[in-house]
């Protein structure tokens, strides 16, 4: 089934799967509008669980993973987005090109870090203040352990209602730590007023 049919992405281009294209913003531009991140992990623990999904699919990855991509090209940056379940990718795609393959190896760090302790990894930065020695020493991980794991920011969790712990991860690599992480906040914050918008294509879908 079509998540989203060709005549509404071409009648709409506020849309956020839309393919038609504007002028590029100004990444500076674009972060304006992306709310600073709290180094609260309080705030943080809350805000990842108010993201709570009753079920998750191909389907939410694929919408999520669009929301990202197109606010990404409209700033004109390149970026690399990763979306996935402990054991299968749901979602994988650069922005626009320019990503070397060194980024791969930064997703599976980013991912490894949340799907191990259920957190974003900009969670796991202000715990331990971005000090990876603090990081590798409270978790006592020997060297060639703790490179498997980042705690730079761009890493997310995904909810579900009824399963304990986090059954994905929501990964951008290629923008600095709070704003990789802050990006991935306003995309989950659009995809919650896309799911609930009176016209919006999903309301008749499974994604919920």
């Amino acid at each position: 089934m079509n998540l989203y049919p060709v005549s509404l992405l071409e009648s709409n281009n506020d849309h956020p799967l839309s393919h038609k294209t504007h002028a590029p913003l100004d990444l500076n531009t674009m972060l304006d509008t992306v709310s600073k991140p709290t180094r609260n992990v309080t705030e943080l623990a809350r805000e990842e669980k108010a993201f709570t999904f009753a079920h998750f699919t191909c389907e939410h990855a694929w919408v999520i993973g669009n929301i990202l991509r197109n606010t990404l090209r409209s700033a004109d940056t390149s970026a690399l987005i990763h979306i996935s379940f402990a054991n299968q990718t749901l979602f994988h795609s650069p922005s626009l090109p320019g990503m070397m393959p060194d980024q791969e190896t930064w997703v599976q760090r980013k991912r490894n870090t949340v799907l191990r302790w259920g957190h974003s990894t900009w969670h796991m930065s202000c715990q331990f203040d971005g000090d990876y020695k603090r990081f590798a020493e409270h978790h006592a991980m020997s060297g060639d352990e703790w490179a498997k794991y980042t705690i730079e920011g761009g890493g997310y969790p995904v909810f579900v209602k009824g399963v304990e712990g986090c059954v994905g991860a929501i990964v951008i690599v290629g923008l600095e730590s709070e704003h990789a992480h802050g990006v991935i906040v306003k995309a989950m914050g659009e995809y919650k007023v896309l799911r609930e918008g009176s016209k919006s294509p999903m309301r008749s879908l499974t994604v919920k």
